[in-house]
């Protein structure tokens, strides 16, 4: 069974960090693309960070390019999405997703919310003096 958790939201000051972090269970990491996708206050789910099982390689959406890193710790079944510089635009929740067995980050580069990807519960990130 596939279950994503996600941690390390909270409150941060604009310019600040936060380390969120997506402990996965029930499948090996080697073989799931992860992405991250956000949902601010009246807004669309959009698709933030994604990295790729098949070469490890990584997408970031315009928005975050130069700020946030996604990372893969495969020893623990974990993946970090680092945020440095942060900004207001960036309070929302975010998800932490995989599309499933041997599959690319497209639903993540596209921001399509196709109904056969697995959701974290998700966490708030709040930026604000």
């Amino acid at each position: 069974q596939v279950q994503l958790v996600e941690s390390g939201g909270g409150l941060v000051q604009p310019g600040g960090s936060l380390r969120l972090s997506c402990e996965a269970s029930g499948f090996n990491l080697d073989y799931y693309s992860i992405g991250w996708f956000r949902q601010a206050p009246g807004k669309e789910r959009e698709g933030v960070s994604c990295i790729e099982s098949r070469d490890r390689s990584t997408y970031y959406a315009d928005s975050v390019k130069g700020r946030f890193t996604i990372s893969r710790a495969n020893d623990t079944n974990t993946v970090y999405l680092q945020m440095n510089t942060m900004r207001p635009e960036d309070t929302a929740v975010y998800y932490c997703v995989t599309p499933g067995f041997l599959l690319d980050c497209a639903v993540v580069r596209e921001s399509r919310q196709e109904s056969y990807i697995y959701w974290g519960q998700g966490t708030q990130v709040t930026v604000s003096s």
